[in-house]
């Protein structure tokens, strides 16, 4: 028997979304991650050290016997709404997910409590864009080696251990400094991409790839949808705000009705977000209907976020048009984030399938 999901956060979520966004103002101002994107390190690990070795966030999803947290799903959630709404160039989906979510289908306890410390950086060398049911690319396992190329892997400029599927089947752990990482261009700078190369790189299996990708794949989904969340729910925050100091005509630009009605209907939408997003994480906490709540969620979320962060940009006048102003990072996260684990008609296709409302 299912039971009603449970979209409220608790005392504990609200403690963490303040605890989390408090570090996050301190430490991840906009203007020094415009300047991390202009660089060869976009990515902060001083940041990551905080977020990981100080509040022990790496592990939110590992079992305290495993050295982890033992929290769930919606713990993760809500520290990803934080780090939409900052855009915040942390590893924490790819390692403290997407890996961990794939380790944990493994039973690799070793590999597993090393990312759960932060210490160890974790990236699932499968392409950004590829949603949980997709087939996966993998390499030529021979010999005890692993040789072959793969494209659009997220973070792997960052990651200590690599996670490759291979095609005896196997999942082989590899360490970073045997393999070659080429950056690719990305839409959005703040989580690159980049090709990993592995010539007769030896690799340690962990597990079965097949059912620890689609896993992990599912996972991060399913906590995508709060990372979009965040990222709309900051650029309907600031429009507002913004809107209500901006003066034309000797009046406040948000008094004027056409610009109420569009807000009013973004509110709406970033709110039906929010509760897919949050109905997301509870089915992947409970396991209750997770792979249609995942579909629903992801199915929505792309649409809202990139339509909140176009409001933001146009809404915002010419200063919404430059580069010092944060509302294109929100932008390139919401538009990349649209084509992450899955585009949103790939996921109604699935959720076609799966409740058997297929289409002619």
């Amino acid at each position: 028997m299912s039971t009603q999901p449970d979209l409220l956060y608790s005392e504990e979520e609200v403690a963490l979304r303040a605890a989390v966004r408090d570090l996050l103002t301190d430490h991840c101002a906009p203007a020094d991650v415009i300047t991390r994107t202009e660089s060869d390190t976009p990515h902060d690990l001083a940041l990551w050290k905080l977020l990981a070795d100080g509040m022990g966030l790496a592990g939110l999803l590992v079992p305290e016997a495993q050295g982890g947290q033992g929290a769930s799903a919606r713990e993760a959630a809500v520290v990803l709404e934080e780090l939409g709404r900052a855009v915040a160039p942390v590893p924490y989906l790819t390692s403290a997910v997407v890996a961990t979510e794939a380790l944990l289908a493994c039973a690799d306890e070793e590999l597993l409590g090393r990312l759960a410390s932060g210490r160890t950086i974790g990236a699932l060398a499968v392409g950004l864009h590829l949603a949980p049911d997709a087939a996966f690319a993998t390499v030529r396992a021979e010999n005890g080696t692993l040789h072959g190329e793969l494209t659009g892997i997220a973070d792997a400029a960052v990651a200590d251990v690599l996670l490759v599927p291979a095609d005896d089947g196997g999942l082989y752990a590899v360490t970073a400094d045997a393999v070659t990482v080429t950056p690719q261009v990305a839409l959005d700078l703040t989580r690159p991409l980049a090709t990993v190369t592995l010539a007769g790189t030896a690799g340690r299996r962990v597990g079965d790839a097949g059912p620890a990708v689609r896993r992990a794949l599912r996972a991060a989904a399913g906590l995508l949808a709060s990372e979009q969340l965040g990222v709309a729910d900051w650029a309907l925050t600031e429009t507002v705000r913004y809107l209500k100091e901006r003066k034309q005509f000797n009046r406040p630009v948000g008094g004027f009705q056409a610009l109420k009605h569009r807000l009013a209907q973004l509110w709406l939408e970033v709110v039906h977000l929010r509760a897919a997003a949050r109905a997301a994480a509870d089915a992947l906490a409970t396991g209750e209907d997770t792979d249609v709540t995942v579909a629903v969620a992801q199915a929505y979320a792309a649409p809202v976020a990139v339509r909140a962060t176009e409001e933001a940009v146009q809404l915002h006048g010419g200063i919404g048009m430059t580069w010092e102003h944060p509302a294109h990072l929100h932008l390139k996260r919401a538009k990349a984030d649209s084509l992450a684990y899955g585009t949103a008609g790939a996921h109604r296709s699935a959720l076609a399938e799966l409740v058997d409302l297929q289409g002619p």
